[in-house]
């Protein structure tokens, strides 16, 4: 029997979107190999989503460190042919070590194009190149780079292929997404601007992940124009119900592109930049850092082009 196991980690410094990724790979992968046994090796940090793990049926180790000896004894105990990292942490010496000690297929996962000592390389972002990997992985490895390679909840497959006709009002629907935990903490900023706006309605995806929920949740306490959800399992809906998007240059803008939405992308990380990069080349709106002037003035742009269609 085949088993595999991920080694990743989320919490409210990291985000979520590691783990709600690999658990599409994670499907893809009982259906490639159906009597695979998938396993998670993840760190309990705080703000963690691991329910999200357990609730999808995968057994979950809990590792004390992200330590290579530590992954190595699981590696041998557990008898793994394939690992999935997806781990900003573990680099290319990283996985050479891991080579080094077990013989392991290793699937790594790759956002910035970065040097990987890996036999298969997925970067399912839209900004994926797959020539700038040249010189970075072995000769022999596998790559899996752009848009076909996209991991995609079902939800979003399910929204998309439904043909909903959109009724043109007056009140405009935003879909706001700045990662389950909002490192940055921008969420009730970005409201401020909307809320100099009139007409407008704003759903904010979030998740417990994020250590200023309680703040937000109090922010919008009394102004109806928002709808705070939480754990939603139903974001595709939100996006595509939407007239525009206002979110993080990362996994979401694959979601939100997928679904044709138009949106404004605002990079609050470093791990960013590549996807910043591509959509400003693309022409899309994006803006290097929250300004609430620039914030308010892409917004405009949104609304002026919205409103034509308005009858």
């Amino acid at each position: 029997m085949r088993t595999i196991l991920f080694r990743t980690d989320s919490s409210a410094t990291i985000g979520t979107g590691h783990i709600m990724r690999d658990l599409v790979l994670a499907s893809q992968l009982e259906k490639q190999y159906p009597q695979a046994e998938i396993l998670f090796a993840t760190q309990n940090f705080k703000g963690n989503i691991n329910h999200k793990i357990s609730e999808s049926g995968y057994e979950i180790i809990e590792l004390k460190t992200n330590g290579q000896d530590e992954l190595i004894e699981i590696l041998k105990a557990c008898h793994v042919d394939m690992l999935v990292i997806d781990n900003y942490e573990i680099d290319y010496q990283y996985e050479l070590y891991i080579k080094e000690h077990c013989s392991v297929q290793i699937l790594a996962f790759d956002d910035t194009h970065e040097k990987h000592n890996c036999d298969i390389l997925l970067n399912h972002n839209i900004s994926a190149n797959k020539k700038r990997y040249k010189d970075l992985v072995p000769k022999n490895c596998e790559l899996r780079c752009g848009a076909k390679y996209t991991l995609l909840r079902a939800e979003f497959i399910k929204e998309k292929k439904k043909k909903e006709k959109k009724t043109q009002t007056k009140i405009k629907t935003i879909f706001l997404a700045m990662g389950g935990a909002d490192h940055s903490n921008i969420n009730r900023e970005i409201l401020k601007v909307l809320e100099k706006f009139d007409n407008l309605k704003v759903n904010v995806a979030i998740t417990t992940a994020n250590r200023n929920f309680k703040e937000l949740k109090s922010y919008v306490q009394g102004r109806k124009w928002i709808n705070l959800h939480i754990n939603s399992n139903k974001i595709a809906k939100l996006i595509k119900k939407s007239d525009f998007a206002i979110i993080t240059p990362s996994v979401t803008a694959n979601e939100v592109y997928f679904m044709g939405t138009p949106f404004i992308a605002i990079k609050t990380a470093q791990n960013q930049d590549e996807m910043y990069k591509y959509l400003k080349s693309k022409k899309f709106l994006v803006l290097e850092n929250f300004q609430d002037k620039k914030l308010k003035k892409a917004i405009t742009h949104l609304l002026k082009r919205e409103n034509k269609n308005v009858k």
